[in-house]
């Protein structure tokens, strides 16, 4: 599996460390469908990027892609280790967050978080990649 040389090449990267886990994921910007040119990405403005846009933008022929339409296309790609069975693996998932509950363990609470689920390969738990909370 092909790992990103730089954080331009990303629309998204996470690198997290667990009690007993470990757990790297990325997602590769994509060529222009209309050009085939420019890569994919948030709109950038004066020299930066607008991380809250809803639309990916093509930097050489301007071509727009409305933020839900596009994600769903993409893939992430996720090398870990699991927190259950300490396996090593890597996989390729399509890149779309669902909604998982959580309890919180200070109040006990359930909260419904944004959240790319997948199975270990070797003992088929759950691991969640969350989006960080608050």
């Amino acid at each position: 599996m092909k790992e990103p040389a730089s954080m331009d090449e990303c629309i998204y990267f996470t690198n997290r460390v667990t009690d007993k886990g470990k757990l790297k994921a990325w997602v590769f910007k994509e060529k222009c469908p209309k050009c085939g040119l420019g890569l994919m990405g948030k709109p950038v403005e004066k020299g930066k990027v607008k991380i809250r846009a809803k639309e990916y933008v093509c930097p050489e022929c301007k071509y727009t892609v409305d933020k839900d339409e596009y994600e769903p296309t993409l893939f992430v790609n996720i090398k870990y280790i699991c927190p259950h069975c300490s396996n090593p693996g890597e996989l390729s998932i399509p890149f779309v967050r669902k909604k998982v509950a959580f309890v919180n363990e200070a109040t006990g609470k359930k909260k419904l978080v944004e959240s790319i689920r997948f199975q270990c390969q070797k003992c088929s738990k759950n691991i969640d990649i969350t989006k960080k909370m608050k």
